[in-house]
């Protein structure tokens, strides 16, 4: 394979375990996807459409190709959902996903907090390995999320483990604008 190939290759990226950190990250990535000129998908499966984040007012005020797309139904950490059917929202979320990759509507993908319908069994892990292993062009997709899937990380070109070593929470601290959000 030549350097060329090597540099231009599409990864499935995975940001998972207990930590902080994770979505941070892959925002990371869509912010250098974005420098270069990609399109750039941003869907969020469990976070409240209703939460204004820093990350997203500074692709809004950036402008170019990005889409920021809030599914979710209520957070991460819990299964208590405020929507009549969060797992049906979780299907419809990866089912125009899905479309949109088979159509490469993005170069840069991330399904931010996609391992809970994963790992909750709303969203067939076998479809989206399948989805990820035929997805045509050179689209780069990252997942992020606690309790990924095996198959999922098994499949992955990059995986990464928030491992936390020692966070303000653990001491009453609560969530703050310019840290948490």
């Amino acid at each position: 394979m030549s350097t060329k190939e090597l540099r231009s290759r599409p990864i499935v990226a995975v940001h998972t375990g207990d930590g902080k950190g994770k979505t941070t990250a892959a925002v990371g990535m869509a912010l250098r996807a974005w420098a270069q000129g990609w399109s750039v998908g941003v869907y969020q499966f469990v976070k409240s459409a209703k939460w204004r984040t820093g990350e997203q007012a500074a692709f809004a005020a950036l402008g170019g190709d990005v889409t920021w797309e809030k599914m979710g139904t209520g957070w991460s950490w819990s299964r208590a959902h405020t929507a009549t059917d969060p797992e049906g929202a979780a299907r419809e979320g990866w089912g125009r996903i899905r479309e949109g990759i088979a159509a490469q509507r993005h170069r840069f993908w991330l399904l931010d907090e996609f391992t809970y319908p994963l790992a909750w069994g709303w969203v067939e892990v076998d479809e989206v390995l399948e989805v990820l292993r035929e997805r045509p062009g050179t689209q780069h997709v990252v997942i992020t999320g606690r309790r990924c899937p095996q198959p999922i990380i098994d499949a992955a070109d990059l995986v990464t483990d928030m491992v936390p070593v020692k966070h303000p929470f653990t001491q009453g601290q609560r969530g703050q604008a310019g840290i948490e959000w």
